[in-house]
């Protein structure tokens, strides 16, 4: 089975060979052929996936590190004694992302067959979502820093493309789509800027990016980690030969260097202890996370990202790219176990991204914008959990977010296309009794639909499964991971008194509140009581390739959670075992743990998730689903002020827009009107420059060249035509007159050679 190990390049190749065939061929495929491409590619990458993680169970969850073909020596730099190797890094937490990617993006794949029929640029969709998996699976199965960042800028570039990928929609939409596009780019370069700073500083600190060297085990065993004890070094590292010391990754050189204390990094012109470096290393990567997986304050750019095509919203900004942040974080376990207080500052912004995400969706009308700041909302639980200690906890509930959330995304998209196609049905029949319909229609508002899971019952009964899923409902996926975060961080405030451990502890169980109400509010407006617009009554199920993915991801959105069963739950702990995941995991996160069931705060979570699911049961009753709009909350004067906030988002785009986007256009006008226009290129360039110089010329050109230089060579030349003219007087043509002179020019010569002579004479 080790041999496996090996294959790991096709996951990368597989996808990459999908994404050129069509290319270069998707238009002579036709959609059927496009679809088998893309869908098989996809297929493979999984069916690597899973063979290596049967190498992983077989091998005893041992990490192998496999060179990548024909990039061995990917960067050589001879001058400067620099040779970093492509490698890809098999372990644990690379294959949970491998099986998750590949998996959920498969049946994305299947997914978006039926969505994209007929669209004009159905090849190039599947080329890009080909393309997307490639570097999400190099982002993914990179064994160090560098590796990861080509992965992370790849997964952007195929973001912003596919957020765009309507740019030309009429009636100004595709502006907006081509703007969403924009802003996830531009907020995301923000967060990049933050992973490359913190990339440079481990480069510096440590002389290598690679996360452990080939054969390399870490120092610090799990078991170890999560019992708190002392550091203990294992003889698990390269021996050393002679003098020189063995290779060591940057996660176990921080482990030796922190146990050996007082080690110092060296900038030059100043130094700083290596705990206060790691710290600065940390708070750099939480940037760059803030970016990638949304987090205040760059969350801004993920609800406009659903500009684009419902498939690209539920594999990539749900399921999969919005994720690396975490995955990142969580592979860099080792730097942020050690500083506390990045650890603090992550949990802080991750249960506030919870809250203030969880509090927008309470107001929103839009099917795709509720889930979309859902998404934020979970990734806030994500980053808490790692700002709390609780790394495998983040895993796990990123890997159950996976399930219900690309569901509820493509649920989502079955409803939209449902509605789209119900309002294409009013018109293919005429205006009749329709004939209002000729109006501007909004396909995702939910204050349209209604009464939908008669006319759609896969979708709605799949898309019940995902709602009780995230709402942290027993026995469905969110309710394990989402106890195991609160668990956690109860913990750490109880046992260790720590005040982020009681914040996000609070912030979250509120937030887990704020879930379950928005996520039935969206039920109970979706797919109960009457249709409120007549394209929801001739809505159809969606097509077969579209409702099969949807099944599939309502079975594993229902069970999944049983892979990391608590101990000492009833019956289901003997069933699936206890802490399955968090044991499969501790392999290659070396600071993860597995927490116990705390039976009060599971009842509490489950009574809060529960009431909430029943205060929008009875706030959006039948009657009062009737006569939507207005919303119950916005006509309450008690709520109405709340429910402004919220629909308004909390006014954070105008915020951003008056005190950063503002200011920098205006900053931007006046650098480049006043300073580079006005002064610069008017006044510099224009007037000092060219009118000096112009001045400078005329003069010199003028009063200078015509007026002194060449009146004075002018005047040397007439005064030598003066004077050849009076000597040519004498030149008379006469012999004697010539010997005469010559005659005299030799007396004088013997005069001027005589002259000290007579000189002497003369006592002179």
């Amino acid at each position: 089975m080790e041999n496996f190990f090996d294959l790991v390049p096709l996951i990368i190749l597989f996808p990459l060979v999908g994404m050129l065939i069509n290319l270069f061929t998707g238009k002579r495929l036709g959609e059927q052929g496009v679809g088998i491409i893309a869908v098989g590619a996809s297929g493979l990458a999984f069916l690597i996936a899973v063979l290596l993680w049967i190498a992983q169970v077989d091998t005893g969850f041992q990490a192998a590190v496999v060179n990548a073909p024909l990039l061995g020596s990917w960067i050589e730099i001879p001058s400067a004694n620099i040779n970093i190797l492509w490698q890809f890094r098999v372990d644990t937490l690379s294959v949970t992302m491998m099986l998750v990617v590949t998996g959920v993006g498969t049946l994305i794949h299947i997914y978006a067959i039926g969505y994209m029929h007929g669209d004009e640029r159905f090849p190039r969709f599947f080329v890009y979502l080909n393309l997307f998996l490639v570097f999400m699976l190099i982002l993914v199965t990179g064994n160090s820093f560098l590796v990861l960042f080509v992965g992370w800028e790849g997964v952007g570039l195929c973001s912003f493309l596919l957020i765009g990928f309507w740019f030309d929609k009429p009636n100004g939409e595709g502006w907006k789509n081509s703007n969403a596009a924009r802003k996830a780019f531009i907020a995301n370069r923000v967060g990049d800027w933050g992973l490359l700073m913190g990339i440079f500083l481990v480069f510096w600190t440590f002389g290598s990016l690679t996360f452990y060297e080939k054969g390399e085990a870490p120092l610090v065993h799990h078991a170890e980690a999560a019992a708190g004890e002392e550091a203990v070094f294992e003889a698990e590292v390269p021996e050393e030969t002679g003098e020189e010391v063995a290779p060591m990754g940057v996660f176990n050189r921080a482990e030796e260097w922190l146990a050996e204390g007082d080690h110092e990094v060296n900038f030059g012109v100043f130094s700083m202890s290596l705990e206060a470096t790691i710290t600065l290393i940390t708070l750099f990567f939480l940037l760059g996370a803030t970016g990638k997986s949304a987090q205040i304050p760059l969350f801004v750019w993920l609800p406009d990202a659903m500009a684009g095509p419902t498939p690209v919203s539920a594999l990539i900004h749900a399921a999969t790219m919005v994720t690396a942040g975490v995955y990142m974080m969580v592979r860099s376990n080792v730097f942020y176990h050690a500083a506390e207080t990045t650890s603090f500052v992550v949990a802080i912004i991750g249960t506030a991204t919870a809250l203030v995400a969880g509090f927008i969706a309470l107001g929103q009308w839009d099917i795709k914008k509720v889930l979309a700041y859902s998404t934020v909302s979970q990734l806030g639980f994500m980053v808490a959990a790692v700002g709390v200690g609780a790394y495998s906890a983040a895993m796990f509930h990123l890997v159950t977010h996976a399930f219900f959330k690309a569901l509820l995304f493509l649920g989502s998209g079955s409803v939209i296309h449902g509605m789209e196609h119900g309002h294409h049905h009013l018109h293919e029949h005429g205006p009749g009794e329709h004939s209002h319909d000729e109006e501007p229609f909004d396909a995702q508002d939910m204050r349209n639909m209604g009464g939908l899971r008669h006319r759609m019952p896969v979708t709605f009964w799949s898309y019940v499964a995902a709602t009780l899923a995230i709402a942290g409902i027993f026995p469905f996926a969110g309710f394990w991971s989402k106890d195991e975060i609160l668990a956690d961080a109860l913990r750490l405030g109880t046992d260790e008194g720590r005040l982020d451990g009681y914040i996000a502890f609070a912030g979250l169980l509120i937030a887990a509140a704020f879930t379950a109400f928005y996520m039935w509010r969206q039920m109970r407006m979706v797919f109960f009581g009457k249709a409120r617009h007549p394209a929801a009554e001739h809505a159809p199920e969606s097509a077969r390739t579209m409702i099969v993915p949807l099944a599939i991801l309502g079975f594993f959105s229902t069970v999944i959670g049983l892979i990391n069963v608590p101990a000492n739950f009833p019956i289901l702990s003997e069933l699936f075992g206890e802490h399955q995941f968090t044991s499969w995991l501790e392999h290659a996160v070396t600071y993860a743990h597995a927490g116990n069931i705390v039976w009060l705060l599971a009842g509490l979570a489950l009574l809060v998730a529960g009431g909430a699911i029943y205060l929008a049961q009875m706030i959006y009753n039948d009657r009062v689903l009737e006569r939507i709009p207005p919303d119950p909350l916005e006509s309450n004067r008690q709520t109405a002020p709340a429910f402004a906030l919220a629909n308004a988002r909390l006014y954070w785009d105008e915020a951003y827009y008056k005190y950063i986007v503002f200011p920098f256009r205006s900053a931007a006008w006046w650098l480049a009107g006043t300073l580079d226009w006005s002064f610069w290129h008017d006044f510099v360039h224009e007037v000092l420059i060219y009118r000096s110089f112009q001045t400078a010329t005329r003069v010199l050109s003028g009063p200078v060249d015509r007026g002194i230089v060449d009146r004075a060579f002018n005047s040397i030349g007439s005064g030598i035509q003066e004077a050849a003219s009076r000597l040519r007087r004498i030149q008379t043509g006469y012999v004697r007159t010539y010997a005469l002179s010559v005659l005299f020019g030799a007396l004088l010569v013997i005069v001027i050679i005589l002259f000290p002579v007579i000189r002497d004479l003369l006592g002179m």
